[in-house]
């Protein structure tokens, strides 16, 4: 099963990192000023990672493929690293899928 990482910004901003079962981070949040937000942002990966169409699948400028997942309201909920293909994108993307909705939150910060 997978693990929500919340974690402190250098800038005391949360963020969340999703891991896979293997301890790959699949999925790292933007910023948050209130841990409470950021927790909502966890609900909303959840949520929002079992529809295909919340995934916005990008190339960077060094040709690597990444992809964003959003919410209903089209914000950024969180990214992906880069990926060396796109068929590793679209396993990463599974990742997310399959991980999200029952993984454990771990509070780095306490």
């Amino acid at each position: 099963m997978g693990k929500f990482i919340i974690s402190k910004r250098r800038n005391d901003e949360f963020q969340f990192n999703l891991k896979a079962k293997n301890g790959e981070v699949v999925l790292t949040s933007e910023g948050y000023v209130q841990k409470a937000s950021c927790r909502k942002g966890i609900e909303s990966v959840r949520i929002n990672s079992q529809d295909d169409l919340r995934f916005e699948r990008k190339t960077a400028v060094n040709d690597k493929d990444y992809f964003v997942l959003k919410a209903r309201n089209g914000e950024i909920i969180g990214k992906s690293q880069l990926y060396s293909s796109k068929a590793s994108m679209e396993t990463g993307i599974g990742s997310v899928k399959r991980n999200a909705p029952l993984a454990e939150v771990i509070d780095e910060t306490i």
